[in-house]
């Protein structure tokens, strides 16, 4: 057990060391680039505490943005994962500091230089993400072996354990058990691993394995249920000398949802008018193509169960739906206009929902607003559905940014309820951010497989 603990303790030590790395080559890359580039540019430069000041600035943006983007998660996601979100991050930065550049120099016949300079920062930063992380990377798959892991299996037969052989960098199912066994059997299989997979246990059972491995220093992994992450969420209260916890179950307070209404607002009206050319190209395109209507309107449920219009810019033929019925739209289906497979594809066809924005029926952040069917259905075979309703719906959310299109409707709904419990408005920008890395993948979608596995005693 000692050298299991030192063996860790090294891996947490490798981590922290290779992601500060990662920022010092970047950060030196701005620096080396600010003297003999930007600063030289000004008919004044900048001397010692004015370039400290700036450096100072960039390093905070820089760490605040790859924090938020999980761009420093050494071996904890995937190396291409990892590199996309340090190159979305130096992207984002590097346009902050051109703006921040030309506002420092105040000088618009510099344009072209800085824009020259700004993209070749760009560039040095992409390349040195990408070696630095790989290599990295590397030297942490051959240091540190995939955890050995022993899968306990409850009454339910899901699919956890091919999500976790979708990670063998990390995890690798060596040996598996029923919870129904022995239990003196059990515990003495745990003892083997490195770790153990609990899949969909009974309540009762759970806790003793949990505190078993507590007690043993073996490392456990398991799915929440709905109540679990409902506690999640509770504060702390010191009244005596007991602990107590308090779920309030509110939502968010009046503060908090007095920042997000404003934050919804400013950014909308910001992006109406950032996106208003393409929107209007979009609009044209449709038009010219079958003479229909540009945009596709359809009831969605928001807060409190409120039904409101959700726009879209349409992307099928009319009257795809002429039965009333909800139809999925497929690969290569039929109805879906030429027009219609880029917008979807580049994710346009969603840029209308600005407005339902500003009107106030959703928020940038939050459950994706479902069908009043889909609401019905889902609610039927998972009453904790409803849960959802608690905020606004929202244009990306959680099960929108990790979900998958086979991701269960179970699943996301724990993703909403994990949302709803643990807001913050940090948390939201967050979600944004992340949004930009996974919202060209095919398989983010907003649609649920039903899926009710877990018991939640």
């Amino acid at each position: 057990m000692g050298s299991n603990r030192k063996k860790e303790g090294f891996k947490s030590l490798y981590k922290r060391l290779s992601a500060l790395l990662i920022f010092a080559a970047l950060l030196g890359i701005f620096n080396e680039m600010w003297f003999t580039r930007f600063n030289t540019l000004r008919g004044e430069q900048f001397l010692g505490k004015g370039n400290l000041l700036v450096i100072a600035v960039y390093s905070a943006i820089l760490f605040l943005v790859l924090y938020v983007m999980g761009g420093l998660k050494i071996g904890v996601n995937k190396t291409l994962n990892l590199v996309l979100s340090q190159i979305v991050s130096v992207i984002i930065v590097d346009i902050m500091m051109w703006a921040q550049v030309i506002l420092i120099i105040g000088d618009i016949w510099h344009m072209k230089q800085i824009a020259e300079a700004i993209g070749l920062l760009m560039l040095y930063d992409i390349l040195v993400c990408t070696v630095m992380t790989a290599l990295l990377m590397a030297v942490y798959y051959r240091l540190f072996p995939p955890y050995h892991m022993l899968l306990i299996n409850g009454e339910h037969n899901n699919r956890l354990a091919g999500k976790i052989e979708t990670r063998s960098d990390k995890y690798r199912i060596v040996g598996e058990i029923s919870v129904f066994e022995d239990e003196e059997k059990v515990f003495e299989e745990i003892l083997k691993y490195d770790a153990v997979l609990l899949n969909d246990l009974p309540t009762k059972s759970r806790n003793r394995i949990l505190k078993y491995c507590f007690e043993k220093r073996v490392r456990v992994y398991f799915t929440p249920k709905l109540s679990d992450i409902l506690v999640k969420g509770a504060d702390k209260v010191d009244l005596f000398d007991s602990p107590l916890y308090l779920c309030k179950n509110f939502g968010m307070s009046f503060e908090e949802r007095l920042i997000k209404r404003a934050a919804d607002v400013f950014f909308s009206v910001l992006f109406i008018i950032l996106t208003g050319p393409i929107m209007l190209l979009i609009a044209l395109a449709i038009k010219v193509y079958d003479r229909g209507p540009v945009f596709f309107k359809q009831d969605r449920v928001t807060r409190d169960d409120r039904v409101f219009k959700m726009i879209k810019f349409r992307s099928m033929i009319e009257n795809a739906e002429e039965d009333g019925k909800s139809h999925p739209a497929v690969d290569d289906d039929e109805r879906i206009t030429p027009v219609g497979r880029f917008i979807r594809s580049t994710r346009l066809d969603e840029l209308p929902q600005l407005f339902n924005i500003l009107k106030g029926d959703m928020s940038f952040v939050g459950p994706r607003p479902e069908r009043i069917e889909h609401v019905e259905k889902y609610t039927a075979e998972i009453p904790e559905f409803s849960y959802r309703t608690k905020v606004k719906g929202g244009l990306t959310g959680l099960a929108q940014v990790y979900g998958k299109y086979n991701t269960t409707a179970y699943d996301k709904l724990k993703m909403d309820l994990t949302y709803i419990v643990n807001y913050s408005f940090v948390l939201d920008i967050r979600i944004v951010m992340t949004t930009l890395k996974v919202i060209f993948k095919k398989e983010s979608t907003e649609g649920f497989l039903t899926d009710v596995s877990e018991d939640d005693e």
